[in-house]
C-alpha cells in the first residue's frame, strides 16, 4: 500500500514475525529465552500491542535465520512513525484509527450509544465526560477533538463501506439533552445519505439476538495489505483485538443475523426522523 500508516505496518511486522516464529517451529518461551526477555514481550509483539524495537527485529531476523531482513527492517522503521492520532499525552489514544484509515469495510454494532464516527461535538463531548466524570477540561476538549479528526477517514477520497449497526436504545437515550440528541440524530440521517455509509437500527422487538450486549467493531482490509481482518472492542477490562479466523466467523455470523433482523435502511431512517421530531416537540 502506498501510505506508511504506522498502525498498520505495526501488525504487518507482527504477522511477519508470528509467521516466521512458526516456520522455525519455536515456542514463544523459547525465543523468550534466546532473546533473554520475558514470553510476554514477546506475545505482546507477535499480537501487535507493542511497538519493536530495530535491534528486536534484528535478534528476531538471526534467530529465524532470515537472510534478508531489509523488508523487515524497514516495516519496523515505519512502525515507529508518529501518526496524528498519537499526538499528545493524553488524549483518549487510541491504535483504531490507523486501522480505520486503511480498513477498506467498517461494519460496526453500537450499543447504547450513536458511533464515535458519527457523533456531532456537542454529543461526543457529553459522552466523555459523562463516562469520565472527574476528567479534566482540557483533556475533554481534547479527547473531542480527536474523535473529530478521526471522521476524517469518512470524507477522503475512497473512504471506506461503512455499515453501521444501531440497537434502538441509543435513539432513546438523553445523552447531552433534547437538542444535542436532534443535532446529532440529524447527522446520522445526513451521514446515511452518503453511498458509503448506510445505517440499520436494531428495535427493541427484536428482543434477545447474539451481540445484545456486546458492541464491537470490524475491520477489514484488502488482501494486499498483509494483515489479517480486525474484530475491536473497547470494554472497562480494557481494549480487545481479535484476528484469529474462527473468531472473526464468528462476529460475521452475529453480524449476519444483525442485518437480517435490523428495520431496512429506508425504514431505519424513518424512525430516526421520528425520534428527532419527538426530542424537538420536546425541547
Amino acid at each position: 500500500m502506498a501510505s506508511a500508516n504506522p498502525t498498520l505496518r505495526q501488525r504487518q511486522l507482527a504477522t511477519r514475525l508470528r509467521e516466521l516464529r512458526h516456520g522455525s517451529g519455536l515456542s514463544i518461551a523459547e525465543v523468550a529465552g534466546a532473546l533473554l526477555c520475558s514470553p510476554a514481550k514477546i506475545s505482546r509483539i507477535e499480537t501487535a500491542q507493542r511497538r519493536v524495537s530495530l535491534r528486536d527485529v534484528r535478534d528476531l531476523c538471526r534467530l529465524y535465520r532470515v537472510e534478508n531482513s531489509s523488508e523487515l527492517m524497514a516495516l519496523a522503521k515505519d512502525a515507529r512513525e508518529q501518526g496524528w492520532w498519537q499526538d499528545g499525552e493524553d488524549v483518549d489514544f487510541r491504535p483504531v484509527p490507523g486501522l480505520e484509515n486503511d480498513a477498506i469495510r467498517i461494519s460496526e454494532y453500537e450499543t447504547t450509544t450513536i458511533p464515535g464516527l458519527l457523533q456531532t461535538e456537542e454529543y461526543a463531548q457529553a459522552v466523555i465526560h459523562g463516562s469520565l466524570p472527574q476528567i479534566d477540561p482540557i483533556v475533554l476538549q481534547e479527547r473531542v477533538a480527536y474523535r473529530m479528526k478521526r471522521q476524517d477517514v469518512l470524507r477522503k477520497k475512497q473512504p471506506p463501506r461503512y455499515w453501521v449497526l444501531l440497537d434502538e436504545s441509543a435513539l432513546h437515550r438523553h445523552i447531552g439533552g433534547l437538542q444535542v440528541m436532534a443535532e446529532q440524530l440529524e447527522k446520522v440521517v445526513h451521514m446515511a445519505g452518503e453511498p458509503h455509509i448506510t445505517v440499520q437500527v436494531v428495535p427493541f422487538k427484536v428482543g434477545a439476538h447474539m451481540a445484545l450486549d456486546s458492541a464491537f467493531m470490524l475491520l477489514e482490509f484488502d488482501p494486499s495489505a498483509g494483515v489479517a481482518d480486525t474484530v475491536y472492542m473497547d470494554t472497562l477490562a480494557g481494549q480487545i483485538f481479535q484476528e484469529k479466523p474462527a473468531q472473526l466467523a464468528r462476529f460475521r455470523e452475529v453480524l449476519n443475523q444483525l442485518r437480517a433482523v435490523a428495520l431496512s435502511p429506508r425504514d431505519s431512517i424513518a424512525l430516526i426522523r421520528e425520534r428527532i421530531a419527538a426530542f424537538q416537540a420536546e425541547s
